[in-house]
């Protein structure tokens, strides 16, 4: 049986999904014993532990220059002091150059199945790969475990899937014949997906799998050699992931450094080097818009970018304001707001929401909002696992100075006692209310756990303000709350306009902040926030080129 038919089910399983947009998930999220087994958790956890302070050495990349690696836990606000090999821009390039003509030449089928066997391979791996995240990022372990475990295996598989679709939507070869009369012009005419080169993928530090694994997997599928250079803060999640495909690559007889890991320190990185490099052709990005726009910029490159953005919660009527103010309170709350869909920008009209037993004001709604944030943080059995730690002490830093920024301070950031890690670097929420008019404070990205409720003149100026928002700075989310059937209609029509997808009237255990394989695109490529989406057909065909030949039938 070849590794391609082994996983045929779940491939087409997964295609099946992609063009239904129905829920699919062939990693289950749930970290049971049931699911996982009675020591998968400890095993995970031995496991990283076990490398702390030691040499990576799983790579199948030979003669580094040197050794090297800065991560720090923010839990521990200590060194993990693993080292990595460490290569020149030079040498991994002329290995990907190299590698890119053996893999070009396999298969789409064989190319699916291989990275198809490398997912399960890693799903062995998914506990240790949840630590690892969990003391790189400050990720909560339950975020951890399903971020960059089943949740990114998933992203990882519809971008093998998608390629795969795209690989196949056209004959390899076909008789074309055309009427001429008294006799037929036949030609013999065949078509090849040529790869378009050496990919790079570029990490980045608070989600160093779910935002690298599409970028991989797609440009593997599709034929190109990649070279994965992750974030000097988050190595070791993506490295584990790097290292089983490499060792899937070599058990069938192909050179490991189709796929390599880059790593580089906070003092020499080398991702200009290989950025601007003329043999790479593909990049994937995720992380600040300055070099994301840089990215875009160079010429000869085909990049696909995810970049900041400013998301808008548009509140203009509710049922339940208590439910609406707890769904908003956990998404600001969640992983301490460093998610790129969490919510930043909160228009409420300056009379209030209507809501199904009353009118609630803007303070009022305030005092809920507020309460709901300190009700969270204050449950020791919540709390600090839902907020995590803070990845970046500049996050911190953004925090509290937010509270300068002009505007009422609604809530002040305090810190709290994580329960497990008392050094933990730590913040909560801070929520300030500003004015509609002061687009200079709320026209900007303010990363991290900050919420502005900002107060306009009505509805309409929130709808314009968010989309305003969306075009001029970009938005991957939206939050919506109506119920108002021609209201919900204007908001989702002006919003598309910005390229911004809504989630409308979210209560309850979903959050505008998630989204979901095989049915939700994550960033639309339509506004500032970035130029690609995952997962549209775009994504893959664009790191590919179809090539025809012909000649007549003999």
């Amino acid at each position: 049986m070849t590794l391609f038919e082994k996983h045929q089910g779940t491939i087409t399983k997964a295609i099946e999904a992609l063009h239904a947009r129905t829920f699919y998930a062939a990693f289950v999220e749930n970290p049971a014993p049931a699911v996982y087994g009675e020591t998968a958790d400890a095993d995970g956890q031995a496991k990283f532990k076990s490398i702390l302070g030691k040499k990576f050495e799983e790579l199948k990349q030979a003669n580094p220059t040197s050794w090297g690696g800065q991560e720090e836990s923010p839990y521990l606000q200590e060194e993990l002091k693993i080292a990595y090999p460490i290569f020149t821009s030079g040498v991994l390039i002329e290995r990907a150059k190299k590698t890119f003509h053996q893999w070009r030449k396999v298969s789409a089928q064989d190319r699916a199945g291989i990275l198809m066997e490398s997912l399960e391979k890693v799903k062995a791996r998914f506990f240790e790969i949840a630590y690892a995240t969990m003391h790189t990022t400050g990720q909560g372990y339950m975020m951890a475990f399903q971020a960059s475990g089943p949740h990114a295996a998933d992203r990882a598989l519809e971008a093998i899937t998608a390629g795969y679709e795209e690989l196949n939507r056209f004959p390899s070869s076909a008789i074309w014949e055309k009427p001429m009369g008294k006799f037929n012009l036949q030609l013999n005419k065949e078509w090849r997906a040529v790869p378009k080169g050496i990919s790079i993928v570029i990490g980045c530090s608070t989600f160093p799998t779910w935002n690298s694994v599409t970028g991989i997997y797609g440009s593997l599928i599709t034929g190109n050699s990649v070279i994965v250079k992750p974030h000097p803060g988050a190595i070791l999640p993506i490295a584990i992931f790097v290292a089983e495909i490499q060792k899937v690559l070599l058990e069938n007889n192909l050179d490991p450094t189709i796929c390599q890991l880059a790593v580089d320190t906070f003092d020499k990185m080398i991702t200009k080097e290989l950025a601007e490099h003329p043999e790479v052709k593909l990049i994937d990005f995720t992380g600040n818009s300055s070099f994301g726009s840089y990215l875009e910029a160079l010429p000869g490159k085909t990049i696909f970018t995810e970049k900041t953005g400013v998301n808008s919660v548009i509140l203009d009527s509710v049922d339940d304001v208590d439910k609406v103010a707890a769904n908003l309170a956990f998404s600001v709350n969640l992983y301490s707001g460093q998610m790129c869909t969490a919510p930043q920008n909160f228009y409420i009209p300056a009379d209030g929401i209507k809501t199904a037993t009353g009118h609630v004001s803007f303070d009022q709604f305030a005092e809920k909002f507020v309460a709901n944030i300190n009700g969270l943080v204050d449950n020791p059995k919540a709390g600090p696992f839902v907020l995590g730690a803070v990845q970046n002490k500049k996050t911190s830093e953004r925090v509290i100075e937010a509270e300068k920024i002009g505007g009422k301070v609604w809530l002040k950031s305090r810190t709290f006692e994580n329960p497990m890690f008392k050094n933990a670097r730590v913040a909560t929420p801070v929520v300030i209310e500003v004015d509609g008019s002061k687009k200079e404070i709320f026209g900007k990205e303010l990363f991290g756990p900050i919420a502005l409720l900002i107060k306009t003149k009505n509805t309409d100026q929130s709808i314009e303000l968010a989309q305003e928002m969306a075009q001029q700075h970009g938005a991957i989310s939206c939050g919506a709350y109506t119920t108002n059937e021609v209201v919900k209609e204007k908001i989702a029509d002006e919003m598309s306009l910005a390229a911004t997808p809504v989630s409308f009237n979210l209560v309850g255990g979903i959050y505008m902040n998630q989204n979901a394989a095989f049915s939700d695109f994550h960033v639309t490529g339509g506004n500032p926030s970035g130029n690609a989406s995952f997962t549209n057909p775009e994504y893959v065909t664009k790191r590919f080129t179809w090539v025809g030949h012909r000649e007549p039938v003999k």
